[in-house]
């Protein structure tokens, strides 16, 4: 068979690799461009399906939600694509609630209300000092970040102004970006404050030792400016969906199911194989996190130059874990509590958005809200069950089929060997998205007894359906990427994006500012984008 030759191949079928394809197509129509998705899907870490049994809600097995007021290129691109896109296919978002006072928090066997934290703090059941007594677990950490770098919690600074203090900073004599994250809270903090912060902020990953330099501005992006999430109506796959509907519409090429390997040099391009069949590319992008990345490299010479390989090895990728299930009935709703309303009187608040945590494997539990972003209050109802990172997501291994396992090609999973049975698995439907991401039956068993203990009741109703992902398997090996210890983000983030002289680029979160958020995947594009001299957004 003849090879086949393109003048830019794009491999990932992520964001950063649709949007550089959207970008380029735009800017030079003539050229002969594909992207390259080994999978059965567009989106990468995008990953929205719709259970079968609810018509009016998505779950998100992926990213969930952007922060508008610190996320300027992902709000840019969804107006853009509003541009383009007919009424009916509009970007909608709504917001996305987190944490209610009267949600639960179960933490070394006392339950809580996410209210008492700083209402009734003598019920908390952790030895903090007088100084963390009474605050948020985010306040903890703030205030902490406070001590480190003296001054970059003033609102009044931009994103870039924090990162600037914190990558030049330096704490007991020692350049932060030389220091671990955990090193310096506890070096400010008490362990059982540090504890205290991880157990109810719901995430392993975010304060374990990754670059001090780098995890606090992203620590105080995200949590420590009181933010505001928006959630998407149709989910946030519609993004990367967006985006490749309009290539393809523009004249470009989507490849699902094929799979990049054995990238080497030819003349002053590129020459590789998809499934097995010979191409050629003058330019070649991969949109790709670091695991991906190394899979890659094992058969491709062009990506085994020790410059590359050190570039590619700045970062560490983090397990991050999502099931969520299906029910007749919002049951949680029952589980609320008295709370005092606006004329001080006793009023009754239901428990139906936002999350609930607890120190359980399941860590996070979000009531999930239907496509308009209200709580379901009746009918069929979903949880996001449990969404955990780090040391937890190895609790769920027991229960799930073994990672690295052969699957089909275009598959993002192996078949299970004892899926659980959901109420409506004899009925045709159309959701085949929810079932390739099937839940093992031991799993879904396991969560229902955690569920049923978080929520201090003697049972919960049976599951109807559910569906789970776990991102550390491959080709992804995480779900977000942090910088490494000693790494200068600040200069690898440009370097990675062109490792050599050849015309070989690099783009996708794992290489950001915003590691694990699409405002991540878009710097980097942006970046690559300029270098082939294409404006990051239409002018």
């Amino acid at each position: 068979m003849a090879e086949e030759t393109f003048d830019i191949a794009i491999v990932g079928g992520g964001v950063s690799g649709v949007y550089c394809a959207w970008r380029l197509k735009q800017t030079y129509p003539g050229k002969k461009i594909a992207v390259f998705e080994a999978s059965n899907h567009i989106g990468g870490r995008l990953l929205s399906v719709r259970p079968p049994d609810i018509f009016d809600m998505v779950a998100e097995l992926g990213g969930m939600r952007i922060l508008p007021a610190v996320q300027p290129l992902v709000t840019q691109l969804i107006h853009e694509l509003n541009k383009e896109l007919p009424d009916d296919e509009q970007i909608t978002l709504y917001d996305f609630p987190v944490d209610e006072p009267q949600n639960i928090a179960f933490l070394r066997g006392v339950y809580l209300r996410l209210a008492d934290f700083t209402q009734n703090p003598d019920l908390v059941p952790y030895q903090l000092n007088f100084i963390d007594h009474g605050q948020s677990a985010g306040a903890v950490i703030v205030n902490a970040i406070e001590q480190i770098v003296p001054g970059i919690t003033n609102p009044a600074l931009t994103e870039e102004q924090r990162r600037e203090m914190a990558q030049s900073a330096e704490f007991g004599g020692v350049p932060l970006y030389k220091q671990g994250f955990w090193n310096v809270l506890l070096r400010v903090i008490t362990g059982e404050a540090y504890q205290y912060a991880e157990d109810v902020g719901g995430y392993d990953s975010t304060l374990c030792n990754w670059n001090a330099a780098d995890a606090i501005p992203w620590y105080l992006s995200d949590f420590g400016v009181d933010p505001k999430y928006k959630g998407f109506c149709k989910g946030f796959q519609q993004v990367p969906l967006s985006l490749a509907q309009l290539f393809e519409q523009a004249g470009g090429e989507v490849r699902l199911a094929s799979h990049v390997s054995d990238i080497a040099l030819k003349g002053d391009g590129f020459s590789f194989l998809v499934n097995g069949s010979a191409a050629a590319a003058k330019t070649l992008i991969l949109a790709m996190p670091r695991r991906s990345l190394e899979l890659l490299t094992a058969t491709s010479p062009a990506l085994q130059d020790a410059k590359t390989q050190a570039l590619i090895s700045t970062v560490t990728p983090r397990p991050l874990f999502k099931l969520f299930t299906t029910y007749d009935s919002p049951w949680w709703r029952n589980t609320g509590c008295t709370v005092s309303g606006t004329d001080g009187k006793p009023v009754y608040a239901a428990v139906e958005a936002g999350r609930s945590v607890t120190d359980l494997p399941v860590r996070q539990t979000y009531y999930w809200p239907k496509d308009n972003g209200k709580p379901a209050t009746s009918g069929h109802a979903m949880l996001l069950a449990s969404y955990d990172d780090g040391d937890n997501t190895g609790f769920w291994d027991g229960l799930r089929a073994k990672r690295r396992q052969p699957r089909a090609r275009g598959l993002d999973v192996a078949p299970l060997a004892d899926p659980f049975i959901g109420v409506d698995d004899d009925v045709m439907r159309n959701e085949l998205e929810w079932h390739q991401y099937k839940a093992p039956r031991m799993m879904t068993e396991e969560v229902t007894r955690q569920l049923t203990v978080m929520h201090s009741l003697s049972y919960t109703p049976k599951v109807r359906n559910a569906a789970y992902r776990d991102w550390g398997d491959d080709p992804f090996g995480g779900g977000w990427n942090s910088w490494n210890i000693g790494v200068k983000s600040w200069e690898v983030k440009h370097a990675v994006v062109q490792p050599t002289d050849l015309p070989l680029y690099i783009c996708g979160e794992a290489y950001s500012d915003a590691q694990g958020w699409v405002e991540g995947a878009l710097q980097t594009a942006g970046y690559l984008l300029g270098k082939l001299g294409v404006s990051a957004f239409p002018r």
